[in-house]
């Protein structure tokens, strides 16, 4: 058979490569902020301006400077941004930069089309760059991993379809028969991460020329779907196309087969099945169906041995070629990736049982375990890699092999210095909470206790942070150096035989796999099923059963005030620190109780879109915060939580004393609940959305002057000052955070509850 000759492309490689170090970086730099606001929660005052005279300042005695940050520099921003950026930035860069290098490789073909990649690429970059300005503008959702909002959620489907059509066609058009082990991880990612974003972001907009939007779900039925998304946006964005780079991209470096085949086979099918099935395990003891946490439970546990099996099948790729390790410092990031892959696949697994849970969920043991997937697993296999694409790429030797190995050890010293840490902060934090004394009161009854209590293992993993961004800024040097000395190569020439057609039947003898692996068709369909059922049996019952969240009657809808305050909320990023969520313990309950005891009920939540019950308490959990503190507490503790929580490591929210809310859309959006969620806003109350915010405005106001006279005093100067331009404290969107804060869990007593049938 005549031997064709082409060319790999390696210019969309080296874009997606470049684009993984930049995003990097930056990722690590935002994460570093975020630790250090956790210990230092005036850096926004330090670098912008204060009014405390007992803090340093670039621009000492003038708060003006903060206030015009409009909160950009905010830890729930900064949080969800740092997100982001590691996920959909420097992830999915560098798997989109291993994927197009081993695909053409793998398939003997160049990429299906060259436009196709890179509008994929820039349409990605696009989006990267809209997700910094919107969330810097405090424009998101706040569901975790998926804080995008509509127009962005948009961008990243047709830049995911883009990939999706190059690969497949990249696929049909190949020189080899059977599908490689990493081209099947390839096509269950784009499969499963479509699914899951698509239905995970099915939400309506105000308007076609608003940001803002709301879920189609609500309360249990979102927490439901969110974290179906939200454990299988790990599974299938920071695990299978990793574990597809580590197919290809370990045995090359270790010039070694793969392990084992058939172990390759039950890793990949076991994998996709049972992950879909695990997401309600980060809602133990909440109000989701307690089928449905058990079922996440169940699948959890099942999880360990699919992990451990490609585990195992990547560390035993190197038999015979460990002494390779101690000379090639792509391997050592290997070994450790795939190591750490292991302890947080095995970890996982024990958070979800409920007995660990219990002790974990809210905590930094969560945070401990998910950086350990992170740093090590994600991070550490996109250094690898990197390593080994720039000297074969630009074909000269890595500049300095022993730059490469101080990065090495810095990031295994940052790992570790992060994630012990964050294991003694979550350890001590859980147990704090639990606490009594002999006489039935808590024992650390001050959440500040136990917010104190483990600074020093904040600014241990601040620490960690440092040693690891070192380390990634050696990689940066050793890049640049091995650059300028290469020559880069944008057209690769390659040879092989065209693929001969023998149909897709399958022949005599020939196993179900081996067909499988030259039928792409087939096998993505399989793929599709095998990650479709855990979904379909788990969010169908729960979406479509009225029986699965009885209806509590005193629940009614928020007020015109309280959806604005609510919004507010949700801009600021509150859930990254605070939860909604008051689980069926003593302790939370005691702690949590307020005025009215009682436990997170289901029925609760049929008006929140989207869910708030949060992922980690750094703050006190606010469900049940409806009239715990005067209206005067909650001004002040947002004008500088220090003021009424000495030691606080909350930051500050001045530009909501100033701003003036923004009413033009509270009618809309009320039309938008009553006529696409069927919320029960009579005519009437639509009508007269203004006169109701107004009355409430104006109470809350009223309540704050009779608290606290410096407040109204302060008002009074402020409004001899500006004269006409002076807006009154009740049209300021403060007022309307403190009526959604003094709303929540007010609605239900401590008295029997009643619940309308759920016929």
């Amino acid at each position: 058979m005549e031997t064709q000759k082409f060319n790999y492309d390696n210019n969309i490689v080296r874009a997606f490569l470049y684009a993984t170090i930049v995003f990097g970086l930056v990722g690590f730099l935002l994460g570093l902020s975020a630790a250090l606001m956790l210990f230092y929660p005036e850096l926004p005052e330090f670098l912008f301006g204060t009014d405390d005279t007992t803090i340093q300042s670039l621009r000492s005695g003038n708060i003006q400077g903060l206030i015009n940050t409009q909160g950009a520099m905010g830890f729930g921003r900064i949080r969800m941004l740092h997100t982001s950026a590691v996920i959909f930035a420097f992830v999915c860069n560098s798997f989109f930069c291993g994927a197009y290098y081993s695909m053409q490789r793998l398939l003997k073909t160049r990429m299906y089309s060259d436009t196709l990649s890179w509008i994929h690429f820039w349409s990605w970059q696009l989006m990267i760059v809209a997700v910094v300005i919107t969330f810097l503008m405090g424009i998101n959702t706040s569901k975790e991993y998926a804080e995008h909002e509509w127009p962005i959620d948009i961008l990243i489907t047709f830049s995911w379809v883009i990939f999706g059509i190059n690969m497949f066609g990249t696929i049909a058009k190949r020189r080899v028969r059977h599908l490689y082990v990493a081209i099947w991880f390839y096509i269950a990612t784009w499969i499963a991460v479509a699914m899951l974003h698509i239905f995970n972001n099915l939400e309506v907009p105000l308007s076609f020329t608003s940001w803002k939007s709301y879920s189609v779900y609500s309360g249990v039925k979102d927490a439901l779907v969110q974290w179906w998304y939200g454990h299988n946006a790990v599974a299938f964005v920071l695990t299978t196309p990793v574990l597809g780079l580590m197919y290809y991209f370990m045995p090359k470096a270790a010039q070694r087969p793969v392990f084992s085949y058939k172990l390759s086979i039950i890793h990949f099918w076991s994998l996709i099945f049972v992950y879909l099935w695990a997401g309600p395990h980060h809602l133990q003891y909440t109000a989701l169906p307690a089928w449905a946490q058990a079922v996440g439970t169940g699948f959890s546990i099942m999880l360990i041995a699919p992990s451990w099996g490609g585990m195992l099948n990547g560390l035993l790729t190197l038999r015979g070629a460990w002494d390779k390790v101690r000379e090639n410092p792509i391997l050592k990031f290997f070994v450790v990736a795939i190591t750490c892959y292991g302890m947080a696949t095995f970890e996982g697994p024990l958070l979800a049982t409920k007995s660990l849970n219990k002790i974990g969920h809210y905590t930094d043991w969560v945070i401990g375990h998910v950086h350990l997937g992170a740093l090590g697993w994600n991070g550490f296999m996109a250094f690898g890699v990197v390593y080994y694409l720039i000297p074969i790429m630009w074909r000269t030797p890595l500049w300095s092999k022993k730059l490469a190995n101080w990065h090495f050890w810095l990031g295994t010293m940052g790992i570790i210095f992060y994630a012990v840490p964050m294991y003694i902060s979550g350890f001590t934090q859980g147990l704090m909470w639990k606490q009594f004394n002999p006489d039935g009161t808590l024992l650390w009854k001050n959440w500040l206790d136990t917010v104190t209590a483990i600074i020093p293992y904040f600014k241990m993993r601040f620490l960690g942070g440092v040693l690891y961004l070192s380390g990634a800024i050696l990689m940066v040097i050793n890049v640049i150096k091995t650059v300028r000395s290469g020559s880069f190569q944008k057209n690769v020439p390659a040879e092989a035989p065209a693929l001969a057609d023998i149909g897709t039947a399958r022949k005599e003898g020939e196993g179900v796999h081996l067909w499988l692996e030259r039928t792409p068709k087939l096998l993505s369909i399989l793929a599709f099923i095998t990650v479709a059922i855990g979904g379909l049996i788990e969010i169908v019952p729960t979406l479509s059963l009225k029986q699965s969240v009885p209806t509590i009657t005193a629940v009614k809808p928020y007020t015109p005030l309280e959806l604005e305050g609510r919004d507010l909320y949700i801009r600021e990023g509150c859930n990254s620190c605070h939860s909604q969520m008051i689980r069926p313990f003593r302790d939370e309950i005691v702690r949590f109780e307020g005025k009215n005891g009682q436990y997170s009920k289901a029925g609760e939540f049929i008006y929140d879109r989207p869910f708030l019950w949060g992922s980690k308490r750094t703050g006190p959990d606010l469900h049940r915060e409806g009239g715990r503190n005067p209206d005067s507490w909650h001004f002040k503790h947002m004008y500088n939580p220090r003021i009424t929580s000495a030691g606080s490591i909350m930051p500050r929210f001045p530009w909501l004393i100033t701003n003036k809310l923004d009413r033009t859309q509270m009618v809309d959006k009320m039309k938008l609940m009553k006529n696409y969620f069927d919320v029960p806003y009579s005519k009437a109350e639509i009508d007269s959305a203004g006169k109701w915010a107004d009355n409430q405005s104006k109470a809350i106001v009223q309540r704050i002057y009779s608290e606290a006279t410096d407040v109204k005093d302060q008002m009074e100067k402020e409004k001899t000052a500006k004269g006409a331009s002076y807006v009154p404290l009740e049209q300021r969107e403060i007022v309307a955070m403190i009526a959604y804060l003094q709303r929540l869990g007010t609605d239900i007593k401590t008295t029997q509850i009643q619940t309308a049938s759920a016929e």
